[in-house]
């Protein structure tokens, strides 16, 4: 029969290569399995033959929620960039010497 000594070692042994599987390998499996899942459903419509991969929102009112290619929603208009921001919002900058 085994000393009591190696019974308590070996349970050891077991236990953490149990945590170490259960708690460390699997979630990194699955996590991976899940990255590479959406990794291939991301570059699924971007490699389909179509019209459909240039555009992938669409300004369709009929489609709520979607983003139109000026890039805000539907029905709203675009953020003009080039226009100059309101007096009150300038803060002039001096120099300090």
């Amino acid at each position: 029969m085994m000393p009591l000594a190696d019974i308590l070692f070996l349970a050891i042994v077991v236990y953490l290569l149990y945590r170490f599987v259960f708690n460390f390998l699997l979630p990194v499996f699955r996590a991976t399995r899940q990255v590479r899942e959406q990794f291939r459903n991301m570059q699924g419509p971007a490699n389909d033959v179509g019209g459909s991969s240039q555009r992938p929102f669409s300004a369709d009112p009929s489609r709520p929620g979607q983003v139109d290619s000026a890039g805000g929603r539907p029905g709203q208009a675009a953020n003009k960039r080039s226009s100059k921001p309101p007096a009150e919002d300038y803060i002039d900058f001096e120099e300090i010497k």
